[in-house]
């Protein structure tokens, strides 16, 4: 399969999966696919990521070495908002290593405090923060901070979230 000709083809649940797949069946092309995602133009970049979401969803480990591209990918202010919530999405799932605790952690608080960041990417950053605060307690009110500061501009489901980090970083 010609990853780049069959992500053009349609942006679909059906095509993403199949595309899934298709790499899980063939796991040397998962290089292919993170060239797309992480070089590629933006329409290719935007259907790339649901499928790289997806297979750090059912395939962790085959993502993990890509997390240090990943994150620097996310520090360029011009980066598809489908790059950002599929990354932020699967960062959220992973045991992340010290060594991007201190990127991730500013990028993550970054998205946090945007008023005009989706929803999407801000939910999923408050999990990456908090998961790397759980390890750094000392930076806990910083994160509840950003979190009380953003619950009155919030959706049901960013509130939801946010009380519940709260109290666990009440916990901490």
């Amino acid at each position: 399969m010609d990853l780049r000709k069959q992500l053009l083809k349609e942006h679909s649940k059906e095509n993403t999966a199949l595309i899934v797949s298709y790499i899980e069946a063939h796991p040397g092309k998962v290089d292919d696919l993170m060239d797309i995602f992480l070089n590629e133009s933006y329409r290719l970049i935007q259907r790339s990521a649901w499928v790289v979401g997806d297979l750090g969803r059912s395939r962790p480990d085959w993502i993990k070495p890509y997390t240090p591209q990943m994150i620097q990918n996310l520090k360029n202010p011009d980066v598809h908002v489908a790059a950002k919530r599929n990354t932020m999405r699967y960062l959220q799932e992973i045991e992340l290593e010290e060594d991007v605790w201190g990127d991730l952690l500013d990028i993550a608080m970054k998205f946090l405090s945007k008023n005009d960041e989706t929803v999407a990417v801000k939910v999923f950053s408050m999990t990456v923060a908090y998961n790397i605060i759980k390890n750094i307690p000392e930076l806990k009110d910083e994160l509840r901070i950003v979190i009380e500061d953003q619950l009155p501009y919030g959706t049901a489901g960013f509130k939801n979230r946010g009380q519940k980090i709260i109290s666990a970083l009440n916990k901490l």
